[in-house]
């Protein structure tokens, strides 16, 4: 008898922990099938005006027919692809780019703050509920720097700043 309840609640427990889900915080977790935002469909086959004018075949090169997501999204926002530089940043942002920079750049900056985030977090361990039903701590490790959007807009607008894609100011 004793063996038939603890079988019983070891099934609960592994049912229980089944529900929940840490998917908003890790994307990649439970994910069988492919990311259909990766997915860039070719463009169709298409004969050019000139074969003469066709460039000789470079092995690992693009070709007429693969996507340019970037080049596209300039021009269905009416802008010209041709102007998009692959020799780096584009001379309208060179100051922009160097004022961000004038103190450096860290290479390693993801895995830092990756670092720093598991670190964060670890210190605000799981409670022993929250590892029973599988839950995160993110939502509660993280609270004390969560910011209310609707206080910080209130507080801006009574302080007389310009929030044009805010709704009106709130009446008191």
């Amino acid at each position: 008898m004793q063996a038939f309840v603890r079988g019983i609640a070891a099934a609960a427990v592994m049912g229980l922990s089944a529900c929940g889900s840490n998917q908003l915080m890790n994307i990649e977790t439970g994910q069988n099938s492919p990311d259909e935002f990766a997915i860039l469909p070719t463009r169709p086959l298409t004969m050019p005006p000139d074969l003469a004018l066709l460039p000789a075949p470079t092995p690992g090169g693009a070709n007429m027919t693969d996507p340019n997501p970037n080049a596209d999204a300039v021009a269905a926002l009416g802008g010209n692809p041709a102007r998009l530089s692959d020799q780096g940043i584009a001379a309208a942002d060179g100051a922009l780019v160097a004022h961000a920079t004038r103190r450096g750049t860290d290479p390693a900056i993801r895995e830092r703050l990756a670092d720093a985030d598991a670190e964060w977090r670890s210190r605000n361990k799981r409670r022993p509920l929250e590892a029973l039903f599988g839950t995160t701590v993110y939502q509660r490790a993280y609270r004390p720097l969560a910011l209310d959007s609707q206080a910080e807009q209130q507080r801006w607008q009574r302080a007389g700043a310009i929030t044009q894609t805010s709704p009106a100011p709130v009446e008191e």
